[in-house]
């Protein structure tokens, strides 16, 4: 699926060192992606007038605010396996009362992107391996969308049949399946890519790095003792070098408009179905 000018404008505004992107280059990166000129031009608009954007006095742009929670994590993901603890056994766990839809959505996304699967009616749970300690865990899960009443805790000593089935709650099978199948990708891409012509690279690129960083960071991030972390290093390792072409595909076009960049774009569009491999 093919982005939209609001997305690959904030794709492409998230990978400059500073300075700021000329209209053209926007309508031009746009047009390889079959969107026309008007509605680039619209979504600029549309996205200055909101404050997400900003114009210089040359009419180019740059991001006005920093990423949110989610655009952070849809740049770290090359940092993913830093700090992760090794797993004693205890977990985390989200106690949240019955509510409406709207937050219901946004609680299982925020819990989605921090790897918690549902446990029991109004709790869900994941190991306590991850580098952040519990208060930073409640104060990343408020940022994504948690409510401020839910409860955040550590759960020590799950009697046995209760700790078996949290260590069931993932698929452990699809995530590892779903792993090797976009490392295939990855590694057919990164053989022809160099082969392809320049604005067909760029295309490539953009779209499958993005669906591979978009799985990366939706990854649950889960101890060995419960899913083999081999697959998703492998992938995480693919990836890296894979963004480098990336940057190669697109250095060209993005110095044509002296456009300085800190990584290859690439499509993080990541919300929709943010809790999918953890369930």
């Amino acid at each position: 699926m093919s982005p939209t000018a609001k997305s690959l404008i904030l794709d492409l505004l998230s990978t400059l060192r500073r300075g700021t992107m000329p209209v053209q280059a926007l309508v031009e990166a746009g047009q390889l992606f079959g969107i026309a000129e008007n509605s680039t031009r619209v979504a600029l608009t549309r996205l200055t007038a909101a404050g997400t954007a900003e114009r210089d006095a040359r009419g180019s742009y740059r991001l006005s605010e920093e990423p949110g929670p989610v655009g952070r994590r849809a740049t770290s993901w090359r940092r993913l396996e830093r700090g992760l603890r090794r797993w004693s056994g205890d977990w985390i766990g989200v106690m949240a009362p019955l509510t409406g839809r709207g937050e219901r959505a946004r609680r299982e996304h925020a819990l989605g992107l921090l790897g918690f699967a549902p446990l029991a009616p109004g709790l869900s749970v994941r190991p306590d391996n991850l580098p952040l300690r519990i208060d930073a865990i409640r104060a990343e899960l408020l940022d994504l969308g948690l409510a401020p009443g839910d409860l955040v805790l550590s759960l020590r000593d799950l009697d046995a049949v209760t700790d078996a089935r949290a260590r069931r709650a993932w698929n452990g099978d699809e995530i590892r399946s779903e792993h090797r199948a976009m490392l295939a990708r990855i590694e057919q891409s990164s053989r022809e890519l160099r082969d392809q012509p320049v604005e067909r690279a760029m295309v490539e690129s953009f779209l499958l790095g993005g669906q591979a960083i978009r799985q990366l960071i939706l990854d649950p991030q889960l101890p060995d003792e419960l899913v083999s972390g081999d697959e998703r290093r492998a992938l995480l390792d693919a990836m890296r070098d894979y963004d480098a072409l990336g940057r190669h595909a697109w250095a060209p076009f993005l110095e044509r408009f002296s456009v300085p960049h800190l990584r290859a774009p690439a499509d993080t569009r990541m919300i929709a179905g943010a809790s999918r491999l953890g369930r």
